[in-house]
């Protein structure tokens, strides 16, 4: 095990036209960290003079969108050649509070990590998802962002699939290190807050449905990954991948509760279609 005195971390942080609140939100872990890596897929204005004055940085403008996938492969492979063995992987949109880094780390330091390909705060979400009680617990599947990636791990793998591009790259990163063997370990004394999009829950009936409000692009690419990681996975763990495509109940909510209806609907239907035609990566 690593002694506590040698652990370091890096990070890496997408941004995609980030607001101030977001820009701020690093502020929150830079300190905790040794290195951190900032890739701004913001198209036509770097955002480098808005970002805080730190030597621990590296901002890597790419002028384009190329994807959370890519942005997160970039940095993996940078603090591997820095010499790092941990990851901090983040969204722009989540913070870190105060001492949650510290249990982290004293956890991948006491802990035995040669089977554990992720380790990760509770993530406080508008999901509702109820806390789990134990100080550990090994989920199936975790949203990337807080996530420290053991980078060994990262490297067996074959890294995240820059051809998903945005969404269901962590689903897929999660499945593939459990299926190569590795778990994920959540550490549920300590937590961050994860804004996780534009989340509202509208009733039905007597239930409380959580309604996403994704844009028809996400929607496209949702339905497009979902078909592929399932394909990929279903045989690994059929229950998670089986759910992932249920598109009734999704179609149900959006004609139901969301704006835009018909375009949603039918960036479902190019995304299957596509899916089926083999089309990965960034929609053209």
């Amino acid at each position: 095990m690593a002694k506590k005195s040698s652990l370091k971390i890096a990070g890496i942080v997408t941004l995609y036209n980030p607001t101030d609140e977001d820009i701020s939100n690093i502020k929150t872990y830079l300190r905790d960290i040794d290195r951190l890596y900032i890739v701004d897929n913001t198209e036509g204005k770097s955002n480098e003079k808005r970002i805080p004055k730190s030597n621990k940085i590296e901002y890597i403008f790419k002028n384009e969108n190329v994807g959370v996938a890519t942005a997160m492969n970039m940095g993996a492979r940078k603090a591997i050649k820095e010499g790092y063995k941990w990851l901090l992987t983040m969204d722009q949109d989540t913070t870190f509070k105060p001492g949650v880094m510290k249990k982290l780390k004293e956890v991948i330091t006491k802990e035995d990590m040669s089977k554990v390909g992720i380790v990760v705060p509770w993530q406080e979400t508008k999901m509702r998802l109820k806390r789990v009680k134990d100080e550990y617990d090994y989920p199936q599947t975790i949203m990337t962002s807080g996530n420290i990636v053991n980078l060994d791990v990262w490297e067996e793998v074959g890294g995240y699939k820059d051809w998903l591009f945005i969404d269901g790259v962590d689903l897929d990163y999660s499945l593939n290190i459990r299926k190569h063997g590795y778990i994920i370990l959540r550490v549920n004394s300590v937590e961050i807050d994860h804004e996780l999009g534009d989340i509202v829950y509208r009733k039905f009936k007597k239930l409380d449905v959580a309604v996403s409000n994704h844009s028809p692009m996400r929607r496209y690419y949702i339905t497009r990954n979902n078909e592929y990681i399932c394909d990929m996975y279903k045989n690994f763990d059929p229950n998670i991948c089986w759910n992932l495509i249920k598109k009734k109940d999704t179609a149900l909510i959006i004609l139901l509760y969301e704006k835009h209806k018909i375009k949603k609907i039918i960036s479902m239907i190019k995304g299957y279609i596509d899916y089926k035609k083999g089309i990965k990566g960034k929609k053209i």
